[in-house]
């Protein structure tokens, strides 16, 4: 099922982006998928992280068409609210430090996903908008037991869809 596009706020010099996707799971399911970091690894990157508020987080999002060092970010696990809320500082070399947040609501037999990330330049988030479509496809496929798409024939796809 195709998922639709994420929206980008502006508040001054700083843009948030915020997606909404309903799955057809149960919360903690989703949540072990975006929090264990096997499961993360599969649909993200590489991942280590301290289950806790005030953990490490550390990642190398696999996709995006740079160099490791570039695509590796560090931060501190701001909320951890296992299974609805996940919010951690995300300081990586292209945008610096962001907040990205999930919250996972039951509705019914399905979970709602709300992914914000937020504190972004706007140039950047015009990149990330398309980019965390396509890793939140690839979560979704994850969860469904399909192949995962490939990052960037999403992204490239989808791009259009976030230009300003």
């Amino acid at each position: 099922m195709k998922q639709p596009a994420g929206t980008i706020s502006t508040d001054g010099n700083t843009a948030t982006i915020t997606f909404e996707r309903r799955l057809p799971h149960p919360v903690g399911t989703v949540w072990t998928a975006i929090t264990d970091p096997a499961q993360r690894e599969r649909w993200f990157g590489p991942t280590s992280l301290e289950p806790k508020e005030g953990g490490r987080i550390e990642t190398i999002a696999e996709g995006p068409p740079a160099p490791a060092e570039v695509r590796k970010s560090k931060g501190i696990i701001r909320v951890w609210d296992p299974p609805h809320t996940f919010e951690y500082e995300d300081d990586s070399p292209n945008t610096g430090k962001t907040i990205i947040r999930f919250e996972l609501t039951t509705d019914g037999d399905t979970t709602i996903l709300r992914l914000i990330n937020s504190g972004l330049k706007i140039p950047d988030a015009r990149g990330y908008a398309p980019g965390w479509h396509a890793f939140l496809d690839r979560l979704e496929a994850l969860l469904d037991g399909g192949q995962l798409p490939g990052w960037g024939e999403i992204y490239s796809t989808m791009q259009p869809e976030y230009s300003m």
